[in-house]
Protein backbone atom coordinates (compact mmCIF):
# COMPACT_ATOMS: atom_id res chain seq x y z
CA UNK A 1 0.00 0.00 0.00
CA UNK A 2 1.19 2.86 -1.30
CA UNK A 3 1.73 6.46 1.55
CA UNK A 4 -1.25 8.65 1.98
CA UNK A 5 -0.90 11.97 0.20
CA UNK A 6 -2.37 15.38 1.60
CA UNK A 7 -2.48 18.22 -0.43
CA UNK A 8 -1.37 21.48 2.05
CA UNK A 9 -2.06 25.30 0.95
CA UNK A 10 0.88 27.67 1.97
CA UNK A 11 0.21 31.22 2.70
CA UNK A 12 3.30 32.48 3.84
CA UNK A 13 1.87 36.00 3.77
CA UNK A 14 4.26 38.76 5.21
CA UNK A 15 6.97 40.01 7.38
CA UNK A 16 8.41 36.74 9.14
CA UNK A 17 5.93 34.83 7.31
CA UNK A 18 8.22 33.12 5.18
CA UNK A 19 10.56 32.01 7.46
CA UNK A 20 8.23 30.60 9.80
CA UNK A 21 6.56 28.73 7.29
CA UNK A 22 10.10 27.55 5.69
CA UNK A 23 10.80 26.02 9.22
CA UNK A 24 6.78 24.71 9.14
CA UNK A 25 7.56 22.49 5.67
CA UNK A 26 10.77 21.03 7.50
CA UNK A 27 9.31 19.72 10.70
CA UNK A 28 6.36 18.83 8.11
CA UNK A 29 9.52 16.40 6.00
CA UNK A 30 10.45 15.10 8.95
CA UNK A 31 6.82 13.87 10.49
CA UNK A 32 5.85 12.53 6.71
CA UNK A 33 9.12 10.51 7.38
CA UNK A 34 8.25 9.42 10.26
CA UNK A 35 4.96 8.72 10.11
CA UNK A 36 4.74 7.68 6.42
CA UNK A 37 2.84 10.03 4.63
CA UNK A 38 3.70 12.58 2.22
CA UNK A 39 2.74 16.15 1.58
CA UNK A 40 2.09 17.77 -1.79
CA UNK A 41 2.40 21.51 -1.53
CA UNK A 42 1.17 24.57 -3.00
CA UNK A 43 2.26 27.90 -2.21
CA UNK A 44 -0.01 31.06 -3.08
CA UNK A 45 -0.15 34.72 -2.09
CA UNK A 46 -2.48 36.35 0.68
CA UNK A 47 -2.53 39.50 2.42
CA UNK A 48 0.47 41.94 1.37
CA UNK A 49 2.32 40.20 -0.48
CA UNK A 50 -0.90 39.39 -2.84
CA UNK A 51 -1.55 42.83 -3.15
CA UNK A 52 1.39 43.99 -4.31
CA UNK A 53 1.72 41.28 -6.46
CA UNK A 54 -1.71 41.42 -8.01
CA UNK A 55 -3.40 44.90 -6.83
CA UNK A 56 -5.61 42.57 -4.52
CA UNK A 57 -5.29 40.74 -0.81
CA UNK A 58 -7.37 37.83 -2.01
CA UNK A 59 -6.51 36.49 -5.39
CA UNK A 60 -8.83 34.35 -7.07
CA UNK A 61 -5.76 31.72 -7.84
CA UNK A 62 -5.13 31.54 -4.19
CA UNK A 63 -8.92 30.91 -3.25
CA UNK A 64 -8.92 28.05 -5.67
CA UNK A 65 -5.73 26.66 -4.49
CA UNK A 66 -6.99 26.30 -0.99
CA UNK A 67 -10.05 25.00 -1.84
CA UNK A 68 -8.26 22.75 -3.84
CA UNK A 69 -6.36 21.65 -0.36
CA UNK A 70 -6.81 19.54 2.41
CA UNK A 71 -5.31 21.93 4.93
CA UNK A 72 -4.67 25.19 4.79
CA UNK A 73 -1.73 26.54 6.63
CA UNK A 74 -0.81 30.32 6.79
CA UNK A 75 1.16 31.82 8.16
CA UNK A 76 1.57 35.59 9.32
CA UNK A 77 -0.20 38.87 7.16
CA UNK A 78 -0.12 42.82 7.12
CA UNK A 79 2.67 45.57 8.14
CA UNK A 80 3.16 48.77 8.35
CA UNK A 81 3.72 49.26 4.16
CA UNK A 82 0.27 48.61 3.57
CA UNK A 83 -1.70 50.41 6.52
CA UNK A 84 -4.38 53.18 5.11
CA UNK A 85 -7.30 54.97 6.46
CA UNK A 86 -8.61 55.36 2.46
CA UNK A 87 -11.81 52.61 2.07
CA UNK A 88 -10.48 52.58 -1.36
CA UNK A 89 -7.31 50.65 -0.89
CA UNK A 90 -6.87 47.55 -0.45
CA UNK A 91 -5.99 45.79 2.93
CA UNK A 92 -4.18 42.90 3.88
CA UNK A 93 -6.74 41.93 6.39
CA UNK A 94 -9.18 42.12 3.41
CA UNK A 95 -7.27 38.88 2.80
CA UNK A 96 -7.53 36.91 5.95
CA UNK A 97 -11.35 37.80 6.50
CA UNK A 98 -12.31 36.92 2.63
CA UNK A 99 -10.86 33.54 2.70
CA UNK A 100 -12.61 32.74 6.31
CA UNK A 101 -15.76 34.07 4.62
CA UNK A 102 -15.15 32.03 1.14
CA UNK A 103 -14.41 28.53 2.91
CA UNK A 104 -17.08 28.89 5.74
CA UNK A 105 -14.75 29.22 8.02
CA UNK A 106 -16.87 30.33 11.11
CA UNK A 107 -15.44 28.63 14.57
CA UNK A 108 -11.45 29.76 15.37
CA UNK A 109 -10.63 27.48 17.95
CA UNK A 110 -7.30 28.71 19.83
CA UNK A 111 -5.82 26.28 22.46
CA UNK A 112 -4.45 28.58 25.38
CA UNK A 113 -1.87 25.83 27.46
CA UNK A 114 1.14 27.03 29.85
CA UNK A 115 4.22 25.18 29.44
CA UNK A 116 5.68 24.86 32.50
CA UNK A 117 9.18 26.18 31.13
CA UNK A 118 7.39 29.85 30.40
CA UNK A 119 5.56 30.65 33.48
CA UNK A 120 8.27 33.41 34.36
CA UNK A 121 7.62 34.75 30.58
CA UNK A 122 3.84 35.11 31.44
CA UNK A 123 3.55 38.86 32.58
CA UNK A 124 1.30 37.13 35.76
CA UNK A 125 2.91 35.68 39.03
CA UNK A 126 3.55 31.88 38.09
CA UNK A 127 0.70 31.06 41.22
CA UNK A 128 -1.72 32.70 38.96
CA UNK A 129 -0.71 29.97 35.79
CA UNK A 130 -1.66 26.73 38.47
CA UNK A 131 -4.30 25.04 36.32
CA UNK A 132 -4.62 27.25 33.30
CA UNK A 133 -5.84 25.06 30.11
CA UNK A 134 -8.38 26.86 28.19
CA UNK A 135 -10.20 26.70 24.85
CA UNK A 136 -11.76 30.31 23.23
CA UNK A 137 -14.00 29.58 20.63
CA UNK A 138 -14.68 32.73 18.22
CA UNK A 139 -17.44 32.72 15.61
CA UNK A 140 -15.75 34.03 12.70
CA UNK A 141 -18.00 35.03 9.95
CA UNK A 142 -20.04 37.91 11.42
CA UNK A 143 -20.58 40.56 13.58
CA UNK A 144 -18.99 43.90 13.43
CA UNK A 145 -16.04 42.88 11.26
CA UNK A 146 -18.68 41.55 7.89
CA UNK A 147 -21.56 43.76 9.09
CA UNK A 148 -22.76 47.31 6.39
CA UNK A 149 -20.11 50.21 6.85
CA UNK A 150 -20.19 53.17 4.98
CA UNK A 151 -18.05 56.67 5.37
CA UNK A 152 -20.21 59.48 4.88
CA UNK A 153 -18.69 62.89 3.61
CA UNK A 154 -20.00 66.47 4.17
CA UNK A 155 -22.96 65.07 6.60
CA UNK A 156 -25.00 67.99 8.35
CA UNK A 157 -23.74 68.31 12.19
CA UNK A 158 -20.54 66.45 12.02
CA UNK A 159 -18.16 68.34 11.67
CA UNK A 160 -16.13 69.75 14.82
CA UNK A 161 -17.36 73.30 14.14
CA UNK A 162 -20.90 71.68 14.02
CA UNK A 163 -21.11 72.27 10.19
CA UNK A 164 -20.64 69.56 7.99
CA UNK A 165 -18.22 66.59 8.23
CA UNK A 166 -17.16 63.24 8.02
CA UNK A 167 -19.51 60.28 8.93
CA UNK A 168 -18.52 56.52 9.56
CA UNK A 169 -20.53 53.92 10.90
CA UNK A 170 -19.81 49.77 11.15
CA UNK A 171 -22.95 47.93 11.67
CA UNK A 172 -22.62 44.74 14.58
CA UNK A 173 -24.64 41.80 12.43
CA UNK A 174 -25.99 38.47 13.64
CA UNK A 175 -28.30 35.90 12.65
CA UNK A 176 -29.64 33.16 14.77
CA UNK A 177 -28.19 29.85 12.79
CA UNK A 178 -24.61 32.04 12.94
CA UNK A 179 -25.02 31.99 16.92
CA UNK A 180 -26.07 28.25 17.27
CA UNK A 181 -23.51 26.36 14.93
CA UNK A 182 -20.80 28.42 16.75
CA UNK A 183 -22.33 27.50 19.99
CA UNK A 184 -22.84 24.05 19.71
CA UNK A 185 -19.00 24.18 18.49
CA UNK A 186 -17.89 25.24 22.14
CA UNK A 187 -20.67 22.96 23.59
CA UNK A 188 -18.95 20.01 21.69
CA UNK A 189 -15.14 21.28 22.42
CA UNK A 190 -16.37 21.01 26.91
CA UNK A 191 -17.45 17.82 26.74
CA UNK A 192 -14.28 16.62 25.78
CA UNK A 193 -12.32 18.23 28.18
CA UNK A 194 -13.74 19.81 31.81
CA UNK A 195 -17.38 19.97 30.63
CA UNK A 196 -18.00 23.80 31.60
CA UNK A 197 -18.70 26.97 29.22
CA UNK A 198 -18.26 30.24 29.75
CA UNK A 199 -20.45 32.40 26.71
CA UNK A 200 -18.94 36.38 26.93
CA UNK A 201 -21.37 38.89 25.44
CA UNK A 202 -21.85 42.35 26.04
CA UNK A 203 -25.97 41.48 26.87
CA UNK A 204 -26.79 45.04 29.13
CA UNK A 205 -26.06 46.67 26.24
CA UNK A 206 -26.31 45.34 22.53
CA UNK A 207 -29.04 43.39 21.35
CA UNK A 208 -26.99 41.06 19.30
CA UNK A 209 -25.75 40.35 22.87
CA UNK A 210 -29.19 39.50 24.32
CA UNK A 211 -30.18 37.44 20.54
CA UNK A 212 -26.95 35.87 21.48
CA UNK A 213 -27.43 34.60 25.13
CA UNK A 214 -31.23 33.65 23.78
CA UNK A 215 -29.47 30.98 21.54
CA UNK A 216 -26.78 29.98 23.09
CA UNK A 217 -29.54 29.04 26.31
CA UNK A 218 -31.88 27.42 23.58
CA UNK A 219 -29.09 25.45 22.42
CA UNK A 220 -27.83 24.56 25.76
CA UNK A 221 -31.54 23.78 27.25
CA UNK A 222 -32.05 21.64 23.98
CA UNK A 223 -28.94 19.36 23.74
CA UNK A 224 -26.43 20.01 26.27
CA UNK A 225 -27.54 20.24 30.02
CA UNK A 226 -24.84 18.03 31.07
CA UNK A 227 -22.70 20.89 30.33
CA UNK A 228 -21.95 23.67 32.62
CA UNK A 229 -23.09 27.20 30.94
CA UNK A 230 -22.18 30.87 32.33
CA UNK A 231 -22.98 33.73 30.85
CA UNK A 232 -20.53 36.48 31.34
CA UNK A 233 -20.07 40.38 30.28
CA UNK A 234 -17.36 40.63 28.03
CA UNK A 235 -15.65 43.38 30.17
CA UNK A 236 -15.95 41.29 33.23
CA UNK A 237 -14.17 38.54 30.87
CA UNK A 238 -11.45 40.41 30.52
CA UNK A 239 -10.72 41.69 33.47
CA UNK A 240 -11.51 37.51 34.86
CA UNK A 241 -8.66 36.48 32.42
CA UNK A 242 -6.07 38.41 34.84
CA UNK A 243 -7.89 37.90 38.16
CA UNK A 244 -8.36 34.19 37.76
CA UNK A 245 -7.95 32.87 34.47
CA UNK A 246 -7.87 29.25 35.48
CA UNK A 247 -12.23 29.47 35.55
CA UNK A 248 -12.00 28.94 32.24
CA UNK A 249 -12.55 25.95 30.14
CA UNK A 250 -14.19 26.43 26.94
CA UNK A 251 -14.74 30.66 26.48
CA UNK A 252 -17.32 31.27 23.27
CA UNK A 253 -17.87 34.92 21.99
CA UNK A 254 -18.68 36.72 18.99
CA UNK A 255 -16.20 37.71 16.72
CA UNK A 256 -14.80 40.88 17.44
CA UNK A 257 -14.85 40.27 21.37
CA UNK A 258 -13.00 36.61 20.82
CA UNK A 259 -10.17 38.63 18.59
CA UNK A 260 -9.43 40.71 21.23
CA UNK A 261 -9.77 37.99 24.69
CA UNK A 262 -7.87 35.73 22.33
CA UNK A 263 -4.96 38.27 22.56
CA UNK A 264 -4.95 38.76 25.89
CA UNK A 265 -5.10 35.42 26.94
CA UNK A 266 -1.99 34.80 25.06
CA UNK A 267 -0.22 36.90 27.43
CA UNK A 268 -0.89 34.39 29.85
CA UNK A 269 1.93 31.81 27.77
CA UNK A 270 4.17 34.33 27.93
CA UNK A 271 3.96 35.39 24.33
CA UNK A 272 1.51 35.49 20.77
CA UNK A 273 4.50 33.36 19.75
CA UNK A 274 3.41 30.26 21.46
CA UNK A 275 -0.67 30.67 20.62
CA UNK A 276 -1.98 28.87 17.41
CA UNK A 277 -5.25 28.37 15.88
CA UNK A 278 -7.73 26.46 13.79
CA UNK A 279 -10.49 27.50 11.65
CA UNK A 280 -12.75 25.44 11.26
CA UNK A 281 -16.31 25.09 9.58
CA UNK A 282 -17.89 23.91 6.05
CA UNK A 283 -14.76 24.09 3.65
CA UNK A 284 -10.97 23.61 3.84
CA UNK A 285 -9.68 24.58 7.63
CA UNK A 286 -6.91 27.22 7.96
CA UNK A 287 -4.70 26.81 10.72
CA UNK A 288 -2.27 29.80 12.17
CA UNK A 289 0.11 31.57 14.01
CA UNK A 290 -2.26 33.97 16.20
CA UNK A 291 0.87 36.40 15.72
CA UNK A 292 1.20 39.06 13.62
CA UNK A 293 3.69 39.33 10.71
CA UNK A 294 6.35 41.68 12.98
CA UNK A 295 7.90 43.28 9.99
CA UNK A 296 10.13 45.06 12.26
CA UNK A 297 12.57 41.80 12.68
CA UNK A 298 11.38 40.05 9.71
CA UNK A 299 14.19 38.41 7.56
CA UNK A 300 16.87 38.86 10.95
CA UNK A 301 16.24 35.04 11.61
CA UNK A 302 14.84 35.73 14.79
CA UNK A 303 11.46 35.24 15.09
CA UNK A 304 9.64 32.57 16.68
CA UNK A 305 8.69 29.73 15.12
CA UNK A 306 6.51 27.60 18.02
CA UNK A 307 3.07 29.10 17.04
CA UNK A 308 3.46 28.10 13.47
CA UNK A 309 4.89 24.50 14.79
CA UNK A 310 1.28 24.70 17.63
CA UNK A 311 -0.97 25.55 14.18
CA UNK A 312 0.75 22.61 12.86
CA UNK A 313 0.22 20.03 15.70
CA UNK A 314 -3.74 21.67 15.07
CA UNK A 315 -3.43 21.21 11.67
CA UNK A 316 -2.28 17.16 12.43
CA UNK A 317 -4.84 16.60 14.53
CA UNK A 318 -8.44 18.14 13.33
CA UNK A 319 -7.52 17.52 8.94
CA UNK A 320 -5.82 14.16 9.07
CA UNK A 321 -6.52 12.45 11.92
CA UNK A 322 -2.80 11.92 12.80
CA UNK A 323 -3.27 12.10 16.82
CA UNK A 324 -0.11 10.11 17.56
CA UNK A 325 2.02 12.75 15.23
CA UNK A 326 0.58 15.97 16.82
CA UNK A 327 1.44 14.32 20.86
CA UNK A 328 4.91 14.00 19.64
CA UNK A 329 4.93 17.24 17.81
CA UNK A 330 3.81 18.55 21.12
CA UNK A 331 5.66 16.91 23.19
CA UNK A 332 8.77 17.94 20.93
CA UNK A 333 8.02 21.24 21.64
CA UNK A 334 7.47 21.51 25.42
CA UNK A 335 10.97 19.07 25.41
CA UNK A 336 12.60 21.56 23.74
CA UNK A 337 11.28 24.82 25.65
CA UNK A 338 11.87 22.35 29.12
CA UNK A 339 15.58 22.03 27.84
CA UNK A 340 16.24 25.70 28.00
CA UNK A 341 16.29 26.39 24.47
CA UNK A 342 14.55 29.97 23.85
CA UNK A 343 13.92 32.25 21.18
CA UNK A 344 14.57 36.15 22.00
CA UNK A 345 11.14 36.54 22.54
CA UNK A 346 10.46 34.38 25.13
CA UNK A 347 13.64 34.16 26.92
CA UNK A 348 14.15 35.77 30.39
CA UNK A 349 17.02 37.61 32.16
CA UNK A 350 18.47 33.95 33.36
CA UNK A 351 18.31 32.15 29.96
CA UNK A 352 22.09 31.70 29.42
CA UNK A 353 23.45 33.39 26.02
CA UNK A 354 24.20 30.08 24.35
CA UNK A 355 20.12 28.89 24.84
CA UNK A 356 18.87 31.63 23.01
CA UNK A 357 18.73 30.56 18.69
CA UNK A 358 17.01 32.20 16.28
CA UNK A 359 14.12 30.80 14.09
CA UNK A 360 15.78 27.97 11.94
CA UNK A 361 17.75 26.78 14.86
CA UNK A 362 15.09 26.21 16.99
CA UNK A 363 12.52 24.43 14.21
CA UNK A 364 15.57 21.86 13.71
CA UNK A 365 15.55 21.38 17.59
CA UNK A 366 12.26 20.28 17.48
CA UNK A 367 12.46 17.94 14.36
CA UNK A 368 15.59 16.39 16.13
CA UNK A 369 13.39 15.98 19.59
CA UNK A 370 10.51 14.70 17.47
CA UNK A 371 12.44 12.28 15.20
CA UNK A 372 13.96 11.09 18.79
CA UNK A 373 10.30 9.91 20.48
Amino acid sequence: MGETTHRICLLPGDGIGPEITHVAVNVLKCIAEKHHVSWEFTTALLGGAAIDETGTALPAETLEAARASDAVLLAAIGGPKWDTTDPDQPRPEQGLLGIRKALGLFANVRPVRIFDALRDASTLKPEFLDGVDMLIVRELTGGLYFGAREREVDVAGAGADGGPGMRAYDTMDYREFEIERIAKVAFDAARGRRNRVHSVDKANVLETSRLWREIVHRVHDAEYGDVELLDQLVDNSAMQLIRDPAQFDVIVTENMFGDILSDEASMLTGSLGMLASASLGEGTALYEPSHGSAPDIAGQGIANPLAMLLSVELMLRHSFGMHEAADQLAAAIDGVLTEGWRTRDIESPDTPEDRVVGTEAMGDLVAETFWAL
